[in-house]
């Protein structure tokens, strides 16, 4: 007997999965408003320089004379981009000859010019390369933090990497909120950004190794449904919460509570009518009990298959399991070698490392593409809330499509066509011209919402690839290539310099190829998960 023998004995979908669902989605919604936030946190408003006679309620009422607003504009501030008023300069001195008749409103110089001195400062102006600075150090923390919490989470366990995790993004979250140094800001955001990749990768894991293998595909799909009701709970509360620092605070704040029900332990009376022992493994996030077989913890494995069988009615099911039932089922687990499995063995076990390649380069064209053309919602609209908005929205039907579509065109075929399509699309707006806005703007929703599928189709056959003792460092090692593809993708824009089309180019190249890339890797439609290396070797 096999962990999905065992598995399905207690309930692989059932009460404690819709309790689990509800319980690790929920902070999934806070993860994607930590990685939009920039996008509001630091906007960039329409903006001029402080200047005394308009913001200055004592020098308004020393001019003399009928000036409205609009003349003290004039003459406070010279014309800049598209005869609007220039964000970043002002007159030294009030112009007053502007006023006159028959002057034109280029009878000054730059001499007569300077930076605003003060009011404006934070990431305008001179100081305007700061938020691409903030954002990609943010990326860089989940990149740094999928590395390292992925191993841990092998060496360590699932639940105790989430659990700290909740606690980090919290904390840390909550002290940017708080920091008037720019420096500092972005440490405290780049140990968000290092929690937030322990949480997606945790969460994911526990929801696969909970579930069967039919109920797989939709566990993966609500959880990536998450990410979609995240983009618009984001752009809700950014419309609502103005002030950057409460915005920060608001998004922040809910992981004191996932941390408080992830760490202390609950009595099941409360869950089931049947009264059971509160022990150590009683908490309201179990622990993974295919990894603690897997590693040899057979006691703690027990007690988490007793109790999720409590919870799905299967009591009379879960007395029947011994330690000696789990010990011959996971007798390969138990023996020693797989315990020791590390980063290498992936690299150098031959049908795992092809494996690990194409999905990483899966998850790179993922990362690259999707935020190298979403990120900056400045960029695509003046409505930043409603585009936000939008882009959950999109989401939505597309991961329900992709659910329908990987059990019935399989998973390796979804990955590859979740890539090509939108690879095709963006190539395809190359040759569309400018003037035809709406079929531009239809083949890139077309490809974004495509890349949404991508996101579902990678988690589900990232986590069905690799055994259980190294499967979360290879979800990490997916999660490091696609935050470096989210790192360089939002630099491409700078070939546009060379030609308009040669951003759409490379986005469009690298999307196709790593979809056809995904071609080469096994189908794990309706198969079991594997728990060792030699599971793999045999398949």
């Amino acid at each position: 007997m096999a962990f999905p023998e065992l598995l399905d004995r207690v309930g692989g979908l059932g009460r404690f999965q819709v309790l689990q669902i509800v319980a690790l989605v929920t902070p999934i919604l806070w993860v994607t408003s930590q990685n939009m936030l920039e996008n509001f946190s630091a906007a960039v408003p329409r903006h001029r320089c402080w200047v005394p006679l308009l913001d200055n309620n004592t020098a308004q009422a020393s001019v003399s004379g009928d000036f409205g607003p609009s003349a003290l504009l004039t003459i406070s501030i010279p014309p800049g981009p598209a005869l609007q008023p220039h964000p970043c300069r002002r007159f030294r001195q009030p112009q007053w000859q502007l006023m006159e008749p028959n002057t034109t409103a280029t009878n000054w110089s730059d001499a007569d010019t300077e930076p605003c001195g003060d009011g404006w400062w934070d990431l305008v102006c001179d100081s305007q390369a700061l938020r691409p600075m903030a954002q990609s150090i943010y990326l860089a923390g989940i990149l740094v933090g999928a590395a390292v919490c992925g191993h841990a989470s092998d060496r360590f366990g699932r639940r105790r990497v989430l659990t700290w995790s909740y606690l980090q993004a919290a904390v840390s979250g909550t002290t940017a909120a708080f920091i008037p140094i720019f420096p500092l800001y972005c440490l405290f955001r780049f140990l968000v950004a290092f929690a937030v990749a322990g949480v997606m990768m945790n969460t994911a894991s526990l929801l696969t190794e909970w579930t069967s293998a039919q109920a797989r595909p939709l566990m993966m799909t609500l959880n990536a449904l998450g990410f979609s009701f995240g983009q618009v709970l984001t752009g809700s509360v950014a419309y609502g919460v103005r002030s950057w620092r409460m915005l920060q605070l608001a998004v922040s704040a809910p992981f004191f509570l996932y941390f408080i029900y992830s760490c202390f332990p609950v009595g099941l009376e409360s869950l089931s009518p049947v009264t059971v022992q509160v022990t150590k493994a009683n908490r309201w996030l179990p622990e993974s009990a295919r990894w603690l077989l897997t590693v040899g913890k057979l006691d703690q494995g027990l007690q988490e298959l007793q109790r999720v069988a409590a919870i799905n009615k299967k009591k009379a099911e879960g007395d029947t399991l011994t330690i000696e039932v789990l010990r011959s089922a996971m007798q390969e687990e138990a023996s020693g070698d797989q315990t020791r499995a590390r980063l290498g063995t992936l690299l150098h076990t031959p049908g795992l490392r092809l494996q690990t390649f194409i999905s990483m380069l899966c998850w790179f064209a993922f990362g690259f593409t999707f935020y190298g053309l979403a990120l900056n919602l400045q960029g695509l609209g003046s409505n930043i809330f409603l585009l936000q908005v939008l882009v959950g929205v999109v989401d939505f039907p597309v991961k329900i499509g992709s659910l329908l579509l990987l059990d019935r065109l399989g998973r390796r075929l979804c990955q590859a066509s979740s890539l090509v399509l939108p690879g095709l699309s963006i190539l395809a707006n190359i040759l569309v011209p400018h003037e035809m806005g709406v079929l531009r703007s239809s083949l890139a929703v077309l490809g974004l919402g495509s890349l949404g599928a991508a996101f579902t189709c990678a988690t589900i056959l990232s986590s069905e690839l690799f055994p259980t003792v190294l499967r979360m460092t290879a979800v990490g090692l997916g999660q490091v290539a696609a935050r470096g593809g989210a790192i360089l993708g939002p630099l491409v824009p700078l070939l546009g310099v060379y030609g308009p089309w040669l951003p759409l180019l490379v986005y469009g190249v690298v999307s196709v190829l790593s979809g056809l890339a995904a071609l080469l890797l096994p189908e794990t439609k309706n198969l079991p998960l594997p728990d060792t290396i030699q599971d793999i070797q045999k398949q």
